[in-house]
């Protein structure tokens, strides 16, 4: 396990390193982002969605439960599980297309339960005052080494 943290002053510093997360994304990756309401998962995955796709708009699947967006031979799909009354109920969102085939956002990961991969880029969020910490922890060398390269500004 390898664990970096990252301390965000503003939305703005949470959009920029959501940016410098993007441009290291790979197909398969998950990105769990755990957190409690109003705590910036949605504007963590908006910047890095945006960065990426250029995409205008970027609604919160709070409704829809997920959305996807086209990024060269791949897709992006973001999740929200807030509203999932049992891990199985995934299924029926494309959950196993999207995490082995995609690259995932997903906010209120703990919904999937079992079925969460395990080899994800946990990102725990919590707030402190004005600043957001984020605690981002990989399984993987690969995933460690990507993470390496993160600088925080």
């Amino acid at each position: 396990m390898f664990t970096k943290t990252f301390i965000t002053n503003s939305e703005q510093e949470t959009i920029k390193l959501a940016e410098r997360f993007a441009t290291l994304a790979e197909n398969k990756d998950v990105f769990a982002l755990y957190g409690t309401l109003g705590v910036g998962k949605s504007v963590f995955s908006r910047a890095f969605i945006q960065k990426l796709t250029q995409a205008e708009e970027v609604p919160s699947p709070t409704f829809t439960l997920v959305q996807s967006y086209s990024y060269g031979n791949t897709e992006i799909y973001h999740f929200d599980l807030y509203r999932l009354k049992s891990p199985e109920e995934v299924f029926e969102l494309g959950f196993e297309e999207a995490v082995y085939g995609g690259i995932s956002l997903i906010e209120w990961p703990e919904k999937a339960g079992y079925l969460l991969p395990k080899d994800v880029f946990k990102v725990n969020i919590t707030a402190q005052n004005d600043q957001r910490i984020f605690e981002i922890t990989v399984s993987s060398p690969d995933k460690a080494a990507r993470l390496e390269k993160i600088d925080a500004d």
